[in-house]
């Protein structure tokens, strides 16, 4: 039970962290244009292109995002 409690802390680590790097991408995108130097990914470019791939599924879409954002928000995540 100790390895299955350690292994869940560090996947939510490690998503904190992919969420906090994805932030930090999108706010030097917006402030700095798409040529930030060190991002060589347009980070926002992705995040619509996910959206619209999720808001083209339609309610299937909704769910899924609704599923995934309760989770998080529960800590599960």
């Amino acid at each position: 039970m100790e390895l299955l409690a350690k292994a869940t802390r560090g996947m939510r680590a490690i998503t904190e962290a992919g969420l906090a790097l994805l932030c930090l991408g999108v706010v030097l995108q917006v402030l700095f244009g798409a040529a930030v130097p060190f991002i060589q990914v347009d980070v926002v470019g992705s995040v619509v292109d996910v959206t619209k791939q999720l808001g083209s599924e339609g309610l299937v879409g909704l769910v899924a995002v609704w599923v995934l954002a309760s989770l998080y928000s529960r800590g599960v995540a």
